[in-house]
């Protein structure tokens, strides 16, 4: 008898399974929750954060940033998360400056952008912390599904 899995599904559960075999039951656990987390940002949803919260670790942002798009990069102190758009005509970047207007009004998490005629470049950074949230990783996985359809 033979298990077969399909997709994203076998590859979290194939680290999860081989991480039984070196640890111990909670420690696997952790392993998969971790994975699990990870699967899809752009489902989430924002939390207000309005000081108060750690900001994450240097390692929590690496670890977040497997979730984007390569084009995304993290800045050295893991406080910004950023990446660069490029565009035919002015009208497309203003439709997509648009669309991330329309992202961060619903999710109540603003990114700066700088808007060229053919550019936009979009920066993440939740300023109450003074670092990076998870909420800088949900809208920036919300952009890269709207980027998809570009």
């Amino acid at each position: 008898m033979s298990l077969r899995l399909a997709g994203p599904v076998s590859l979290r559960a194939g680290i999860f399974f081989a991480s039984l075999l070196q640890r111990s039951y909670s420690q696997a656990l952790a392993v998969w929750h971790e994975i699990t987390k990870l699967e899809d940002w752009a489902k989430r949803k924002c939390k207000p954060c309005e000081g108060g919260v750690a900001k994450l670790t240097i390692e929590q942002a690496n670890q977040r940033m497997e979730a984007l798009d390569d084009a995304w990069t993290l800045d050295e102190a893991a406080e910004s998360i950023q990446r660069q758009f490029e565009f035919r005509a002015f009208s497309r970047t203003i439709a997509f400056v648009n669309a991330v207007a329309w992202i961060a009004t619903v999710e109540g998490h603003h990114p700066e952008l700088i808007v060229n005629y053919g550019s936009c470049h979009v920066m993440y950074r939740t300023h109450a912390i003074n670092g990076l949230s998870d909420n800088d990783f949900i809208c920036a996985a919300k952009i890269d599904r709207l980027a998809e359809d570009l």
